[in-house]
């Protein structure tokens, strides 16, 4: 028990350090690169009493440290003043309202079909010709960008078959959001699949699959019951190491398909130079990767006493 809250307080420490390694990343950078901020808010056009409303407004004409401070303070306190660009609107806030379409169009629709079609690609019911058309799929989908498949898989289905909903059609409703997490989801599986079929290949003629079979369990139960939760691990560690690829495989979907999120949100804060917005997304982007990376090593620890055992 003290081991395993001792893991928990040095995972948490971690992240926490990662967030605000990434946050003043980002608030010196957007700080300390050539050009004025506040000249690039409102262009070279912009009189001086502009330019001296607007360093007022964002604190630009305090000292750097002072700056710095403040921003600390708006990230514990989740207040990183008005948009820019809407104001009397949080900047946070609308953070988290893009946040909530990214986190289900990524993780909670797109992780799932991933590894569920991951697992049945897998399975004991293919023929070994089936498993070798599987592994080249794999292969394949996994070498290939995103950008490359989306668009033609999309033409295909959508604009000339019309069997799916165009994912940017806002009457589109669930339907698009599972076609696009569907998109999202190929990579992942394709990764998650390999990593599948190498792991159940590696234990298939471990002694406790042997003893399962000898005592005249069906193919499927003994892929089910006894090999699959044997490489949860390695799965698991897989989709935590992938959520990288798939956030910002989310980024190129939303802008592909003008779907409201993160990505779009990024976007249109980095063009119309709303600073607060900006600086919130990219920090709310790194720390979903972040709390998704720390998530997946706990669960690797909680199913895998081998895991527990390295520690």
């Amino acid at each position: 028990m003290r081991s395993s809250l001792r893991l928990l307080v040095e995972r948490v420490l971690e992240a926490l350090l990662v967030v605000v390694a990434l946050a003043s990343l980002v608030f010196f950078a957007l700080r300390l690169l050539p050009g004025d901020p506040a000249r690039l808010v409102l262009g070279d056009e912009a009189s001086a009493a502009e330019l001296a409303r607007v360093r007022a407004t964002l604190h630009l004409d305090e000292s750097l440290l002072a700056q710095y401070g403040r921003f600390l303070r708006g990230l514990v306190t989740l207040d990183l003043g008005d948009s820019f660009r809407r104001p009397g609107t949080a900047a946070m806030g609308r953070v988290g309202a893009a946040l909530v379409p990214t986190a289900e169009l990524a993780v909670a629709v797109g992780a799932t079909l991933g590894v569920g079609a991951a697992v049945l690609a897998s399975g004991p019911w293919l023929s070994p010709r089936g498993r070798r058309w599987v592994e080249r799929a794999l292969i394949g989908v996994a070498a290939a960008p995103l950008v490359a498949f989306a668009p033609v898989i999309t033409w295909a289905l959508a604009a000339r078959l019309r069997l799916v909903p165009l994912p940017g059609d806002p009457d589109s409703g669930f339907a698009g959001l599972v076609f696009a997490s569907a998109l999202l989801a190929l990579p992942l599986a394709a990764h998650v699949g390999r990593i599948a079929r190498a792991s159940l290949a590696a234990v298939d003629r471990a002694p406790f699959l042997a003893v399962a079979r000898a005592k005249g369990a069906r193919p499927l139960r003994v892929w089910l019951v006894h090999a699959l939760p044997a490489v949860l691990g390695p799965i698991v560690a897989t989709v935590a190491t992938q959520l990288g690829a798939l956030l910002g495989g989310a980024v190129v979907l939303e802008r592909m398909f003008e779907r409201w999120g993160l990505g779009t949100l990024i976007l249109e804060a980095y063009s119309t130079r709303d600073l607060p917005v900006l600086e919130g997304a990219v920090v709310a982007a790194g720390l979903l990767f972040v709390v998704a990376q720390a998530l997946g090593t706990a669960a690797v620890l909680a199913i895998d006493p081998r895991a527990r055992a390295r520690r």
